[in-house]
């Protein structure tokens, strides 16, 4: 036992040693900040394949071979970036000059909005190995580029990508051919991910396990039954095995390179390897010996694997089917079997999709049973078989598109079905999905019929329990806080208190781009729990403030809508649908913004509103909320300019109910735009505390440096979630706590370049 404690506590030991190497070697690779918002020159080539991005661009992976004209360099202990993430707009037809190119670039630092929950666009580009962003201003074909392997193997890849488009851009289901086929998603639509996400088939276009051990079985049969029949006599059993591992080896590693070669792929092929190996060569050994060196096998060559959820995901269900189907003493039958996997996965992963944000839709439990077989079986080998035979008689595609539409057809309809199913939504806390999950795994592995009816009849019981909860509950929280969310260039304000939730914008919303109620305030409400709003106060009808409002309002019981511009909000909530239901929203009354309320006694809300015909802006809802007890004040301006700024002061000269506060947070009117908050404004206010919410080194420029320059000289400390991420602001012997997300990020969260005067820099 000292040996394996000695062991496994050495293994830990290199293996971080080994993660901090790779850390650092990626790490020391930073553009200047001084290098940000200024045109540079660059050669390299196409590390991926481009696809269409938003606003007619091009969006693509450039791997840097040479800078030029670089002065500021970094510094002699750290590297310019390898990799970069592009996009050229203006490109609607999204093809590039060349595969090696010569660009003018106008780059970043790698940033994204930073909140506790939800999608991190730093994590994701840390993970690719991105080390700046930015947009392409011009490109010219560069042959002076030397290409490598690497370089030769993309060429050859977008190549391919290229061939496919040609041979099956007439198919019907073109989307759904070069996802699967060749691990192309650039072609699927918003309609065709909401069916996936709600029928929890996303793994079907993702080319992992199940496409390689798709793969890896076909090669092995023809192999195996080829040279039996040719060498019978003349190879023996272990050459025989030797051969067709070395065939299933070869047969996903090309398989894997022709769908790019991503994480995911790597990761599969390594499993199927490890497989393959012990069982053609048929070495007696644990049932869990080939998990175990996957695992360690592919941790060596990616440091980096946890931080994929898809990591995680596939070693666990690995693992559950391993714990189901390894200690049985009898077969079972292939629907029985079928059934099991699927509960035993559906249950045992639930847990781990609950803490990395996501549900388990039970859609998923129909939509699996019967996809996986129909993809297993008729799907995948319709689609590589006609992929090679297309390959060798062109001629043929007119013979085989239809009949990969049909088979594809008939998985997509069904799946559609299933979506537009209305299923119970089923939740629990975490401990509670845990015990599931755990209990479930139990019912299919111990052999006990009294033990299987008992754990059965609890289940039965704690579903019920679960469907008949109004789900309308919000927890309660002790002590009032205000979370600022990190939407970028928008707003969205949370105010807590008790079991009370207000929510002030909803962010910012390019329709079929980005919403941040999707992307932010949605996973971040969920992940604390809240089931209600009951206070939805949108300050006005601008993109950046009311984004995502269809959404929260279908998502959430919400008890009134409040706003400055009462028509525009219910325009947009008149063609409001569910993703994947159909249905409308229930009507929401939407009121005018004034008045006094309260949540719960210790906060008051007062709301006020310009008088007179005003629109956007100026017609903002301006909301204060007050601390009762320490006379602590929060004030929420909207995008108000200068002249509406006036006659809220008047107003608050004559009718508050006090005369200063304990303290004064504002968020900046306008996001610190240069119209608003005036001399008067940051003069007769003070403010303590003031927070701009603006997006990192937006074309705006926000906040104006004479804004920041005002408040900080009226001795206001500033915070801006560009740089802080999202802000919690609680309440704590009479003075206010604040949290910034970016003090509590991982190690790889960049710290904020924006001169001292936009940001407080740690």
């Amino acid at each position: 036992m000292p040996l394996l404690v000695v062991v496994i506590s050495l293994g830990l030991a290199l293996g971080v040693a080994w993660a901090g190497i790779w850390a650092h070697v990626r790490l020391e690779q930073k553009l200047s900040p001084d290098l940000e918002g200024v045109k540079v020159e660059v050669s390299g080539y196409v590390c991926d394949v481009p696809e269409a991005g938003s606003f007619n661009s091009v969006r693509f992976s450039f791997c840097v071979t040479q800078w030029y004209g670089i002065s500021l360099t970094p510094g002699p202990d750290v590297a310019l970036p390898k990799m970069l993430r592009l996009a050229w707009y203006g490109r609607p037809d999204g093809v590039l000059p060349d595969h090696r190119l010569r660009l003018e670039v106008v780059l970043k630092r790698p940033h994204g909005a930073l909140n506790p929950a939800g999608f991190r666009y730093e994590d994701w580009l840390f993970r690719k190995g991105y080390r700046a962003t930015g947009s392409v201003r011009s490109a010219v074909p560069d042959p002076a580029v030397f290409c490598s392997l690497q370089c030769q193997y993309h060429r050859i890849h977008i190549d391919l990508t290229h061939w496919v488009d040609e041979q099956f851009a007439g198919a019907s289901y073109y989307p759904l051919i070069a996802s699967m086929l060749i691990g192309n998603r650039g072609h699927l639509s918003a309609h065709h991910w909401e069916v996936f996400k709600a029928t929890g088939t996303i793994h079907l276009v993702a080319i992992s396990g199940l496409h390689l051990g798709l793969v890896a079985l076909g090669a092995g049969f023809f192999a195996r039954r080829l040279l039996l029949a040719m060498s019978a006599y003349r190879m023996s059993e272990r050459s025989v095995r030797l051969a067709v591992f070395l065939v299933v080896v070869l047969c996903c590693l090309f398989y894997a390179l022709a769908a790019g070669f991503t994480v995911p792929t790597r990761r599969a092929l390594v499993m199927v390897a490890v497989g393959g190996w012990l069982l053609l060569m048929a070495r007696q050994v644990a049932v869990w010996h080939s998990i175990i060196v996957a695992l360690g096998l592919v941790l060596l060559l990616d440091p980096f694997a946890p931080l994929d959820q898809g990591f995680w995901l596939s070693f666990g269900a690995v693992s559950l089917l391993t714990c189901v189907f390894a200690g049985r003493l009898g077969g079972t039958g292939w629907l029985s079997g079928l059934v099991v996997a699927q509960g035993a996965v559906f249950a045992g992963l639930w847990p781990l999709l609950e803490l990395t944000g996501q549900g388990q839709p039970v859609a998923g439990l129909l939509a699996n049973i019967l996809a996986i077989p129909w993809v297993s079986l008729v799907v995948m080998p319709a689609l590589i078989v006609g992929g090679l035979t297309i390959a060798v008689f062109p001629s043929s595609s007119s013979l085989i598109v239809p009949i990969i539409d049909a088979v594809l057809g008939a998985m997509w309809s069904f799946l559609e079905w299933v979506a537009g199913i209305s299923w119970p939504d089923l939740e629990g806390t975490v401990p509670e999905i845990a015990g599931f999950g755990v209990l479930v795994m139990l019912i299919i592995t111990v052999p006990v019929r009294v033990f299987r009816v008992a754990g059965t009849v609890l289940i039965l019981f704690w579903i019920g329990l679960a469907s008949l909860q109004s789900g309308s509950d919000n927890p309660r929280v002790a002590v009032p806080d205000v979370w600022v969310w990190d939407v970028g260039q928008g707003l969205s304000v949370m105010v807590r208190a008790g079991d009370q939730v207000l929510l002030y914008d909803t962010g910012p919303e390019v329709k079929g781009v980005f919403s941040a109620a999707e992307s932010v305030i949605l996973p971040n409400l969920r992940a604390l729990g809240i089931r209600r709003i009951d206070t939805l106060v949108v300050s006005h009808a601008d993109s950046d403030h009311s984004g995502g409002l269809a959404l929260l309002v279908d998502e959430f019981q919400v008890g009134r809508i409040l706003t400055g511009e009462p028509e525009s909000i219910r325009e947009k909530l008149g063609y409001a649908r569910t993703v994947g239901g159909g249905r409308e929203h229930r009507e929401i009354k939407v009121q005018g913004c004034s008045g006094e309320r309260r949540l719960t006694s210790v906060l008051s809300l007062f709301f006020w509103q310009a008088s007179g015909e005003f629109a956007g802006n100026d017609a903002s809802c301006v909301l204060t909320v007050r601390h009762n007890e320490a006379g602590i004040e929060w004030l929420l301006p909207g995008d108000i300019s200068a002249s509406i700024e006036s006659r809220y002061l008047k107003m608050r000269a004559e009718k508050f109910p006090w005369n200063t506060p304990g303290e004064l947070v504002v968020i900046a009117p306008h996001h610190g735009s240069k119209t608003s908050s005036s001399d008067a404004w940051v003069g007769t206010l003070q403010p303590d505390r003031v927070v701009y919410t603006a997006g990192y080194r937006h074309r705006y420029g926000h906040p104006h440096r004479d804004i920041t320059a005002r408040y900080r000289r009226a001795g206001a400390e500033a915070f801006n979630t560009a740089c802080s991420g999202a802000l919690t602001m609680t309440v704590a012997g009479g003075t206010i706590k604040t949290r910034e997300a970016r003090h509590e990020s991982p190690f790889w969260i960049g710290g904020p370049s924006l001169a001292r005067d936009q940001c407080k820099v740690p």
